[in-house]
């Protein structure tokens, strides 16, 4: 386990836990396995999230390692991302259906992230570690899974055990070890009337 099982936010207003909590690591245990009930109950999180008119214009692949899929999604990676990915036990593919009958599904991106931040929130209460990846080849994906244009594939997620950061590189431990920051409220919010 690594040293850096909690990294707590320093919120400015309260919080719920799991949130505050949650993290984006990039060390994940090479050897374990995924939960297979920790994973079900992410995606199940992910079912229940909230869509436009209810349509549901949204799909996943679960690639867990060891496993064509997941090799298929691993080549796919971008840059560093590839250098560390494969560690995790699953590779989650999140896919907007972004047109149905022929007609433009408007917010089928937007839902589908709301899908992925369900299922991290779920997946993060459940023990397991998650990351968001958007360098990848989505024509790859696309291709390696026969998704049709209608599918778009917006976002990889690694999921599975946090490794130990005594064994990573120096350049993962230095990104591990880098300080939790976001820019305060106040500069997000474009009006406040």
């Amino acid at each position: 386990m690594s040293a850096l099982s909690t990294r707590t936010a320093e919120t400015d207003a309260p919080i719920i836990d799991v949130l505050a909590e949650r993290w984006s690591t990039r060390i994940f245990d090479r050897d374990a396995v995924i939960d297979e009930g920790s994973l079900a109950s992410a995606l199940e999180a992910a079912r229940w999230a909230p869509t436009a008119a209810n349509t549901q214009a949204w799909r996943v692949i679960v690639a867990r390692r060891g496993s064509a899929a997941h090799a298929t999604v691993l080549s796919s990676l971008a840059g560093f991302n590839s250098a560390w990915a494969g560690d995790a036990a699953a590779l989650v593919v999140f896919v907007a259906e972004t047109e149905r009958d022929g007609k433009p599904m408007l917010w089928a991106q937007y839902d589908t992230g709301q899908v992925a931040a369900h299922f991290t929130v779920q997946a993060h209460a459940n023990g397991l570690s998650t990351h968001q990846m958007g360098g990848f080849d989505r024509e790859a994906i696309a291709a390696g899974f026969g998704l049709g244009a209608e599918f778009t594939p917006v976002t990889v997620m690694a999921v599975g055990e946090l490794g130990d950061i005594r064994q990573a590189s120096d350049e993962l431990q230095a990104r591990e070890n880098a300080p939790r920051v976001r820019r305060p409220v106040a500069e997000s919010v474009l009006v406040d009337d």
